[in-house]
């Protein structure tokens, strides 16, 4: 706080708004370390929420470069220091973390950390974090900690809020998740309704018209006419309902916000590392925004599963009035001409189609051990 009372209080009043602002969890989490870092000077600052199994649902960094994180290895497990602010929920303040008896080391290519600032984030009684620092920006007497008791009471009343915060973050996607499914449930229930009722007439209809085939060619064709009928509405039935099934975040969200989170929940679910960056990219109508959302969906499916990439990036762009989506991977790549020639397709001939039905273009761009990169082009309103 060597700012002065009055910088002091700014800088955190614009920690608590930043937090305030984000809804979605992982982006709370990063938010309350970058704040943390900032507001106490410190060259590393780390969050992680535990599971139920020694491990962490989620570990956010900062001041640690993606290079060098991923060099790190796994996520760490809770032992040691970190255990200690999980299981016993108090303040951790030391001058030099690698000397305390319950230090247990780390990976070769973790940066090397000396005093250290550590507290758990409570939800009640619950611990539902640890935040913690390391290695303050100022000079440091021979055996003491850079991290102050002024310090320490900050990084208390950050982690409060940040508590408030990540609740609130995970009320909101469990808010959405309940409504997505809810919205599921309905249409599944008119699309079985009016589809089967469909489809029953239809069986009937071509079972009659098999009857009468021998005997009253004349009627059997105009029953077939009828098959011809009732399959045409079952078709539109089911376009209708597949219309409808446009994501609801999308209207709630936006396209930017969808995409990304659903490649931060991506992320955490694969071994490769999935990234995603919009820029500047206006509302687009209704319809390219869910092309764009489709074959985003379609390529992640096709990169996670088939490619065995280590890094996935999705960027979404402006180009004029419209946008530019690309996902690149950097896996084992495959020759396009050989796959149409076998008759495979990975969901390109899909991805071809929703992109020209509202106007783009797309282009795909792969070779065996070269990777693959897919282009899709939609025009603005």
């Amino acid at each position: 706080m060597s700012q002065g009372p009055r910088s002091g209080l700014a800088a955190v009043s614009s920690a608590l708004l930043a937090m305030s602002r984000q809804m979605e969890v992982r982006d709370v989490l990063k938010t309350i370390v970058a704040s943390a870092r900032e507001l106490l000077d410190a060259q590393y600052a780390a969050l992680g929420v535990p599971d139920d199994h020694g491990g962490f649902a989620q570990f956010v960094v900062d001041g640690v470069s993606d290079r060098q994180w991923k060099a790190i290895g796994p996520l760490p497990r809770q032992h040691g220091i970190l255990a200690a602010m999980l299981q016993e929920a108090k303040v951790e303040r030391l001058a030099d973390v690698r000397k305390d008896p319950r230090f247990e080391g780390w990976p070769s290519a973790h940066p090397d950390m000396s005093d250290f600032l550590g507290l758990p984030i409570r939800d009640g009684d619950e611990v539902i974090g640890a935040l913690f620092l390391a290695n303050k920006n100022c000079p440091k007497p021979e055996g003491s900690c850079g991290f102050t008791e002024e310090d320490q009471e900050l990084l208390s009343i950050l982690a409060q809020h940040a508590a408030i915060a990540l609740t609130n973050a995970r009320l909101y996607e469990r808010s959405r998740e309940l409504t997505i499914a809810e919205e599921r449930s309905r249409l599944a229930h008119e699309l079985h309704d009016a589809v089967s009722q469909k489809l029953f007439s239809l069986r009937l209809t071509a079972q009659a018209a098999t009857a009468l085939i021998d005997r009253d060619p004349a009627r059997a064709k105009g029953e077939l006419h009828q098959v011809a009928a009732l399959a045409a509405e079952a078709a539109d039935e089911l376009r209708a309902a597949v219309v409808e099934l446009r994501p609801a975040a999308l209207d709630e969200d936006g396209l930017v916000a969808t995409l990304r989170t659903q490649i931060q929940v991506l992320d955490r679910a694969h071994t490769a590392r999935v990234t995603f960056a919009g820029r500047g990219v206006k509302a687009l109508p209704s319809a390219q925004e869910e092309a764009v959302l489709r074959v985003a969906q379609e390529a992640l499916h096709n990169a996670l599963r088939h490619s065995e990439a280590e890094h996935v990036d999705v960027t979404l762009d402006r180009r004029g009035s419209g946008a530019v989506l690309r996902i690149a991977d950097d896996g084992c790549g495959f020759d396009p001409k050989a796959i149409r020639r076998a008759g495979r397709h990975l969901g390109l001939v899909s991805m071809r189609d929703r992109a020209s039905g509202v106007g783009g273009t797309l282009t795909v761009e792969s070779a065996p051990g070269k990777g693959t990169m897919i282009e899709m082009e939609v025009p603005g309103g």
